[in-house]
Parts: C-alpha cells; sequence; structure tokens
C-alpha cells in the first residue's frame, strides 16, 4: 500500500522512524510529512498567519514548519501525487486515551486526513518511559495484514493505543470506547529566577475510569485499544426540547 505517515512528536521521532521501518520492510511505499519540531497538544490547529516552508529531508521524506493537521493538508496539497490508501498519524510517544483524544495532534492529523477523504488510523504507545515502539510497529503492521484499514468508513477514523509491554505479553484486540480521565494537580505554580509566579499547564498523573468498555480499561489489561471515532457535534436528542421551548416563546 501507499501510506503517508505523520505525528505530532515531530519528523525525527523515534515513533514515527520506528513504524516506517516496519512498514517499508513488509513492502509498504512510505512517504512522511510531519513537522519539523515536536507540536504534542496542539490539537486541530492550522497555521494562517505565518508561511510554512516544506523541507527534503531524504527521499519521500518531508519535515514541516506546521502543526499536525497543517501536514495532513500540506501532503494532500502539494507532497502527494496521487492519493495515498492509508494515513497513520503516529506512532504517539503516549497515549491518547478519553478527552485527550480533543487535544491531541495525532489524532487531529488523522482526522484532517479523514476530512480530505482518506482513510486513517491515529496510533499510540501507552507510556512515556522505557517506550518499546518495536511492539507498536510489530501490532500496527499486524494489523495492516489483517485488514483493520479496510473497515475504515467515511467520516471516520481508528485511535489505536498500544500497551507498552512486550510483543508476547500483549493479550489481544480490543474495539473500545473513548473513556474518561481527570488530571490531579493540572497546573503547577512555581517561581522565577526573579521571584515572580509563572504557572505550568500539565500536572502529574491522569486517574483513569476503568469501567465499561473504556480505552483505558483495555490497556490496563494489555489489550490493544481501537476504537473508532466519527466527529459529530449535533446533539440531535437535544433538537425536540429546544424546538418545544422555540414554539412556547414565540411572541
Amino acid at each position: 500500500m501507499k501510506i503517508l505517515l505523520t505525528n505530532d512528536d515531530g519528523i525525527d521521532a523515534p515513533g514515527i522512524t520506528a513504524l516506517a521501518g516496519v512498514l517499508e520492510e513488509n513492502g509498504h511505499d512510505i512517504i512522511i510529512v510531519a513537522p519539523d519540531k515536536e507540536q504534542s497538544a496542539t490539537s486541530h490547529s492550522i497555521t494562517l498567519h505565518e508561511p510554512l516552508r516544506l523541507h527534503e529531508r531524504g527521499k519521500n521524506r518531508y519535515a514541516l514548519t506546521g502543526s499536525p493537521a497543517d501536514c495532513a493538508i500540506m501532503a494532500e496539497k502539494i507532497v502527494l501525487k496521487e492519493p495515498p490508501d492509508l494515513v497513520i498519524s503516529g506512532i504517539n510517544g503516549g497515549q491518547n486515551m478519553g478527552e485527550d483524544v480533543l487535544y491531541s495532534g495525532t489524532v487531529a492529523a488523522a482526522l484532517e486526513a479523514m476530512f480530505l477523504g482518506f482513510r486513517a488510523m491515529a496510533v499510540s504507545l501507552a507510556s512515556y518511559s522505557n517506550q518499546k515502539f518495536e511492539t507498536a510497529a510489530y501490532f500496527v503492521n499486524k494489523l495492516l495484514q489483517d485488514g483493520l484499514h479496510e473497515l475504515i468508513e467515511k467520516n471516520e477514523i481508528f485511535n489505536i493505543n498500544i500497551p507498552n509491554v512486550e510483543i508476547d505479553e500483549i493479550a489481544g484486540i480490543r474495539i473500545t470506547e473513548v473513556g474518561h480521565r481527570k488530571y490531579q494537580d493540572f497546573v503547577k505554580e512555581q517561581l522565577d529566577p526573579r521571584g515572580r509566579k509563572i504557572y505550568w499547564i500539565g500536572g502529574g498523573a491522569p486517574v483513569w475510569d476503568r469501567n465499561g468498555n473504556s480505552d483505558f480499561k483495555a490497556i490496563s489489561e494489555k489489550f490493544v485499544s481501537v476504537t473508532p471515532i466519527r466527529p459529530s457535534f449535533s446533539r440531535k436528542s437535544s433538537i425536540p426540547k429546544l424546538e418545544k421551548w422555540v414554539n412556547e416563546n414565540k411572541s
């Protein structure tokens, strides 16, 4: 397959390097368009107020001075000569589960590819330390061999999280729902060298909901989590009560 890879960790990140290597070893035609530096938590931002620069970093390797969503756009408009069979955003270093999918540049790049009409998935390794990207790359390739990408429908992406364990420790694959998390000590207060207060957003480890069929529950039990995501912002169940309110308040 012709596969476009992008991410939010930057073109030199170990996750995208590991994934490209495994996919190329298995016969896939890989093109990378990724940010020239880390763009974590940029969500779905696009660059409107400054120019973008696209730097060639080798055969079919391009670094962009922009966001992950910018990368998907520039790949489709400038780099690609024909549409890819699949877009993969990742492998991200760290999980993208629960509400984090709203902030994730990894997920945003896959969503932008979806908006452009491509099949897309986001892939993350659920750890920030001692990262076993070889496990994640192995399972991405296996999922493709088993045809998972062929099940991606129009206007959806698959958000995949992979436990940070050895390959033979993976318990299986579980189809999941987006879970819920709450961060503790989310804002840190410090003093700068002149004694003035400064603040850092992004505190301690999150507390995850282990109930039901959540993505985190699957990861905690060493299952690869596959969550179908569709961005649909209209809450249709609330429309009747609002229409009733309009009718009751007509002047």
